[in-house]
């Protein structure tokens, strides 16, 4: 494919078409929904791809791609969707499982190809399931995170996604209590869907590039979730969690979240509200209890522990990439992935970090240092129109925007009105106009 769309759904006027699930779309409609998303695909993509490695082979010495294996028959299927399992050539007993959901226009196998997931299924032994939709689900081949008949429990997609995790329990041998999900993306969304809709299934899930449970209802809000992003309490995007599986007090997964800081796609703020979202149903607060720099370039993470010390959400902001998964070819232990195709950017390899944080690792990494309370400080001088994109403001319907974590006005919701803020720590910004170093 000459060209490859950033990770969305399918533009307003144009809905998904729902071939063989409810609601009949003749062969012209679909084809007039393609075009419209293919055009308004590229429209999206302009910046959204800055950042991002040009296409290029392999680098020497990295993992050889390898065929994935088809499964047929997991389940009813109510959500039309593929499954494909990658599996390491000697899977111990009880392995654990990571679900994985590739992005728009993506398939399993670009996935497999370019993520790094099966590196580290080889070296730790645990099954990667790959789930794929198709465009007789979603022209642009997103996973339907925004529409409700996918993204409640035991319906469409995300039932489906349910039943290859059962079916790889019977089928493989795996452990029921270590089943893990992550994905970019629309597959970033949908790992959330999963947390919420499943949360007695999954101990753990990794949103890269994504956007809280319960954000968009149908296209139209879909966009408004993907940029300029929504900003609600977390009181409130915790009850819509909560409301996915009615009556389940616990233990919710560990979430990890990593985005980068010029996302123009799915906008940095959405790391700030799936913050919001996991910490409030976990109980904790939004201020992070540590902090620390990771990897090559240095991504800054925030963590949000339990009352026993435990990591139970973190958020890692990559510097300098805009829409896709970090990657780091290359054969080093924490090196992984490929940057062959778009969406996968020369950063980090962030499934090293994820297969850490789900515990898949055998606890054989030593942590990275913790930074002191006076680690350095990030700064940001943009319009407010900009600062609220980025989600290091808000603004309120009376057009006022305020900084994110303290709370100080900026002035008018416009891109005439410039500030620069201070972000220290992680997620929390005040004025620092004239005085930033």
């Amino acid at each position: 494919m000459p060209y490859v769309m950033p990770s969305h759904p399918a533009p307003p006027g144009a809905p998904p078409p729902r071939t063989g699930r409810g609601g009949r779309w003749s062969h012209g409609v679909r084809r007039l929904a393609a075009v419209v998303a293919l055009v308004t695909g590229a429209a999206l993509a302009g910046p959204g791809t800055a950042g991002a490695a040009p296409a290029e082979p392999m680098a020497d010495g990295a993992r050889t791609a390898a065929a994935l294996e088809r499964v047929t028959a997991f389940g009813a299927n109510p959500g039309n969707l593929n499954m494909y399992v990658h599996r390491p050539p000697a899977l111990p007993a009880n392995a654990p499982v990571v679900v994985a959901l590739h992005g728009c226009t993506q398939s399993a196998q670009v996935y497999s190809d370019n993520s790094g997931l099966d590196t580290f299924a080889d070296r730790h032994g645990f099954l990667v399931v790959y789930a794929e939709t198709t465009t007789a689900n979603n022209a642009n081949k997103c996973f339907n995170w925004f529409q409700p008949g996918d993204t409640r429990r035991g319906q469409g997609e995300a039932a489906s996604i349910r039943q290859m995790v059962a079916h790889a329990a019977t089928a493989y041998g795996t452990d029921v209590d270590q089943v893990h999900v992550t994905g970019l993306s629309a597959g970033g969304a949908m790992t959330s869907v999963m947390l919420a809709a499943y949360p007695e299934v999954f101990a753990a899930g990794a949103v890269v590039a994504g956007i809280p449970y319960g954000c968009g209802v149908d296209v139209v809000s879909a966009f408004g979730c993907m940029s300029p992003g929504t900003d609600r309490t977390p009181a409130a995007w915790a009850q819509a969690v909560r409301d996915a599986h009615p009556g389940f007090t616990g233990p919710w997964p560990r979430v990890a979240i990593w985005h980068g800081d010029n996302d123009p796609t799915v906008v940095p703020r959405n790391a700030d509200e799936l913050r919001d979202q996991w910490t409030a149903v976990h109980g904790l607060g939004q201020s992070p209890d540590r902090t620390s720099t990771v990897g090559p370039n240095s991504t800054r993470r925030s963590e949000y522990l339990s009352a026993g010390g435990g990591s139970v959400v973190e958020v890692n902001r990559v510097p300098g990439i805009a829409h896709g998964t970090p990657v780091d070819p290359g054969t080093g232990g924490e090196q992984c992935g490929a940057t062959g195709t778009q969406h996968f950017i020369d950063s980090i390899c962030s499934s090293y970090w994820i297969t850490r944080f789900f515990g898949l690792d055998g606890g054989t990494t030593p942590e990275p240092p913790v930074d002191p309370p006076t680690e350095p400080t990030a700064c940001w001088t943009a319009d407010n129109y900009e600062h609220v994109r980025a989600g290091r403001a808000t603004t309120t319907t009376g057009g006022h925007v305020y900084a994110k974590g303290s709370g100080q006005h900026l002035g008018l919701y416009n891109t005439f009105v410039t500030h620069t803020l201070k972000e220290s720590p992680a997620g929390h910004y005040v004025l620092a106009d004239g005085t930033c170093p």
